[in-house]
């Protein structure tokens, strides 16, 4: 563990922590929000044997949890609110942090089961956690591959103003950008909502472009490919041309694919721009006004000089947001952001950046200030 005094906690505190994963402990949590037939399901389809994790990595690979992060006994990665506060929230001294729940529910090939398992999902997710700390805020699980059942999810949820996102897996059905999946933008846009599109897959298709691969680090290294892919289609298809206040964070994708991806897009879109007349302007300055991306993991071996070398190349210091990536082994000790970041760069990752790509907790910040001002 690092014992380097740049990376106490303590330069964290205030920090809005873009990436936090509570795991679902098993099925019994979510019967109760299950109806008589779904609970029904669950036991004549045995749902509850099930790993129904979505977490990029294998359940036993080292990645999926820090050694000093592993809950005592049996307990899932993730599953103990306490465990995290004492972990991240207490220790980081963050003013929030925002749960990523990776469940099955979104990977279901049944769309009204798949609708079943998020709902529960997120009203487990509200009862357990959001009640539990003032300081948690949540995305919207949602069946992604049905837009009129995940349109009526955001909306139901969407009434409660600590759900502050919708999460989308990065690979899906569909590319992100399709007109199909509009109705979830528009839904995300009128309430407030960003989208986030977390690393992952729901395993439809093959994770690669060539093929399925054989081994998990095929997988991994892949997921960067697949961020670029679906950063494509939301320019090219239109998305933000159509949804002008929509904001999309990239959640887990690596980030040092950014500097060749936005250069051989903004070249590219000289050369064929009348094929998308709608992209009016380069891809470059269409994601600096609408594309942010959470920290962790920074692939690069020299983090600070790589995160300087994009924020250079991007011509941003407001694309990049904090996060841990609890429980998940992405750095060692307190060094969620490497040591040698200048001191307005670190202050806008930690919270400036964060505010701005979330209206609804903006907003709560606001309400806050103006109730102690008072």
């Amino acid at each position: 563990m690092t014992t380097d005094p740049s990376c106490s906690a303590q330069r964290f505190a205030g920090a809005v922590d873009c990436d936090l994963h509570p795991a679902v402990p098993g099925m019994d949590v979510l019967m109760p929000y299950l109806d008589d037939y779904w609970r029904e399901m669950v036991a004549v389809r045995a749902l509850d044997r099930l790993n129904l994790s979505l977490t990029s990595y294998p359940q036993n690979a080292p990645l999926s949890c820090r050694p000093d992060w592993k809950p005592a006994g049996a307990g899932k990665p993730g599953s103990s609110l306490a465990a995290m506060q004492q972990h991240v929230l207490d220790r980081f001294q963050a003013s929030f942090g925002i749960l990523n729940c990776l469940y099955g529910g979104q990977a279901m090939h049944s769309e009204d089961m798949a609708a079943a398992l998020c709902r529960a999902t997120n009203d487990w997710i509200r009862d357990a956690w959001l009640d539990r700390d003032p300081r948690l805020r949540a995305s919207i699980i949602v069946p992604a591959h049905n837009t009129e059942l995940a349109v009526a999810e955001i909306e139901r949820v969407a009434g409660d103003g600590r759900f502050i996102q919708v999460l989308l897996l990065v690979s899906g059905e569909l590319t992100l950008g399709r007109r199909q999946l509009w109705p979830i933008y528009a839904a995300a846009e009128r309430l407030g909502l960003a989208i986030g599109v977390h690393a992952g897959s729901a395993y439809r298709y093959a994770p690669t472009s060539v093929g399925w691969p054989s081994y998990f680090i095929e997988d991994y290294i892949a997921q960067s490919g697949a961020f670029e892919n679906q950063l494509q289609s939301l320019i090219s298809e239109g998305v933000f041309a159509k949804f002008p206040r929509l904001r999309v964070v990239m959640i887990e994708s690596g980030l040092t694919w950014l500097s060749g991806f936005i250069w051989r897009a903004d070249k590219t879109w000289k050369g064929v721009r009348a094929e998308v007349p709608w992209v009016t302007r380069a891809p470059s300055d269409i994601l600096r006004d609408h594309v942010r991306f959470t920290v962790q993991p920074i692939d690069d071996p020299d983090e600070a000089e790589g995160l300087l070398r994009l924020v250079d190349h991007l011509k941003s210091d407001e694309l990049f947001l904090f996060s841990t990536d609890y429980p998940h082994w992405q750095f060692d000790g307190d060094a969620a952001l490497p040591p040698g970041l200048p001191e307005p760069l670190l202050q806008k990752i930690l919270r400036d950046n964060p505010l701005a790509a979330y209206p609804r907790l903006a907003a709560s910040v606001r309400s806050t200030e103006a109730e102690v001002s008072a």
